[in-house]
């Protein structure tokens, strides 16, 4: 599943963090791991003399040097790379160049009243890459190398794009010998704004509770089919807040301890949109354990 795995960092602590499960996800998957360091452009050309542009190269060596001494901490080799350019235009480059399975990222960003944002190199790559992307919250215990992910969550709302999920997520919990939550989340408020602004009556909310179940037995198939082995729960959540889906998301994987979670970069609301759906991007911003997203089907 994941041959070649590339591990962006930028020298921060929760690029660190990603570092550290990157590098054990390619010994778990027995991959090839890369850490890449971006020299911005935009830095380069502020700089007035060749010591000055050749400090900055300094420091991304440096901080490749950092991940490599954490690889040989746990026993997994890693290439390094330093290039220049805009950062998230060059990792996606990069990630294709090298025909990468899975980059591994970190979630960066705070606001000063605390409410969580995502970087922004991470969102851009978010939203232009076709790669799989490990999105890896600030680690409670950032100096550790082994992680636990024996509870998976995969979401679905029955979309083709959401289905891209299930064979990663099929992977991943065949790997860890995972219990895989399968979960629909009916969104009270978004129904009831287009279909009713009067209220749901309960016949309608039966209807989306059906698709609902008809959507994850659908996905728990799959799993099965792919990794026969795995054991697998279903279940459809109503929520009534005005945060979404995103939010039943998040209160699931905190009344179940999911340790991670996987999802497709866009739902069915916004197919026709090349950008990264809402939904996952609140999830993003909220959820305190990893999030592997899926890229949108061809």
């Amino acid at each position: 599943m994941y041959d070649h795995i590339l591990v962006p960092v930028d020298g921060s602590d929760e690029a660190t963090a990603a570092a550290r499960r990157g590098l054990a996800l390619a010994k778990d998957f027995d991959a090839t791991a890369e850490a890449v360091y971006v020299v911005e452009q935009r830095a380069l050309a502020l700089t007035r003399t060749d010591p000055e542009s050749a400090r900055l190269r300094e420091h991304g060596e440096s901080v490749l040097a950092e991940i490599e001494s954490l690889a040989a901490d746990i026993g997994q080799s890693v290439t390094t790379e330093l290039l220049e350019g805009k950062p998230s235009a060059r990792i996606d480059e990069y990630a294709r160049e090298t025909d990468a399975g899975l980059i591994v990222l970190g979630r960066q960003g705070m606001t000063g009243l605390g409410k969580r944002l995502l970087g922004g190199v991470t969102e851009q790559v978010l939203h232009r890459t076709a790669v799989p992307v490990f999105v890896v919250s600030a680690e409670k215990q950032a100096d550790r190398d082994e992680f636990d992910y024996s509870r998976l969550l995969v979401t679905t709302d029955g979309s083709e794009n959401a289905d891209t999920a299930t064979r990663h997520a099929a992977a991943v919990a065949d790997r860890y010998d995972a219990l895989v939550h399968v979960l629909n989340v009916v969104d009270i408020q978004a129904a009831g704004g287009a279909f009713n602004a009067g209220g749901l009556n309960e016949t309608f909310i039966e209807r989306l509770e059906a698709n609902g179940r008809d959507a994850v037995a659908t996905t728990a198939d799959e799993l099965r089919t792919a990794a026969p082995d795995i054991s697998v729960e279903t279940a459809v959540e109503q929520t009534t807040s005005l945060d979404g889906v995103a939010a039943g998301i998040q209160e699931y994987v905190s009344d179940n301890d999911i340790d991670f979670v996987v999802m497709a970069s866009h739902g069915r609301s916004n197919l026709k949109r090349q950008l990264l759906g809402s939904v996952t991007s609140q999830l993003l911003r909220t959820v305190d354990v990893p999030v592997l997203v899926t890229p949108r089907s061809n």
